[in-house]
């Protein structure tokens, strides 16, 4: 059995008879958390699982400039912390064709109403860098969270992954760095160095 369907017999078998599984998908930025998703999404039952992605909370960048947090995006506070909460709650109670935004990362901007979690859908696979930091008001998201998957990835891959990302989104390598250096490098000590312990840790 490969991994990925191992981790999808896991989460099966732990689902039980519950009408929804909510799975959070966390690891610091770079750390493939999307992929993952994805991944996990095509070995689950075929239309009982939906992705959300934390990303699609991002506070739009001319909301960070007015709160001076432009130059700090992806960092914890630069999320609508509130609106993703009242998301997840509306999934915990069985809600139907719940929309949700979705980040699109062409355009560094999120999409409201971009994809609906339906009525059968039991799986909810939530990915996001921050879903189990043991930071307030992050860990508030902890009884809403059935299971708790963390991906583990070595410092300095994330550091090499992350400056890809921006050299692929037409950033030059001085200006990938930087950004690297002063913002990304960051928020991925914060996640590793605060977490709170995961079900499962790959």
């Amino acid at each position: 059995m490969s991994e990925i369907a191992s981790v999808a017999a896991t989460i099966f078998r732990s689902a039980a008879k519950a009408r929804r599984f909510i799975v959070a998908i966390a690891g610091a930025p770079g750390a493939g958390k999307s992929t993952f998703s994805e991944l996990l999404r095509e070995v689950l039952p075929e239309g009982s699982t939906a992705v959300i992605q934390m990303d699609g909370f991002h506070f739009d960048d001319e909301v960070l400039r007015q709160r001076g947090l432009r130059d700090r995006k992806g960092a914890p506070e630069t999320f609508d912390y509130a609106g993703f909460e009242h998301l997840l709650q509306r999934i915990r109670r069985g809600e139907a064709d719940i929309a949700v935004p979705v980040f699109d990362r062409s355009l560094e901007i999120a999409r409201a109403g971009a994809a609906i979690i339906g009525a059968d859908v039991k799986f909810v696979l939530v990915e996001g860098n921050y879903l189990l930091l043991d930071e307030a008001p992050w860990s508030g998201l902890a009884p809403l969270l059935d299971f708790g998957i963390f991906l583990e990835v070595p410092r300095a891959d994330l550091e090499q992954r992350l400056l890809q990302r921006w050299s692929e989104h037409g950033k030059s390598e001085e200006e990938a760095r930087a950004w690297v250096a002063s913002n990304d490098m960051p928020n991925v000590d914060r996640v590793l160095q605060r977490r709170r312990k995961a079900d499962l840790v790959i």
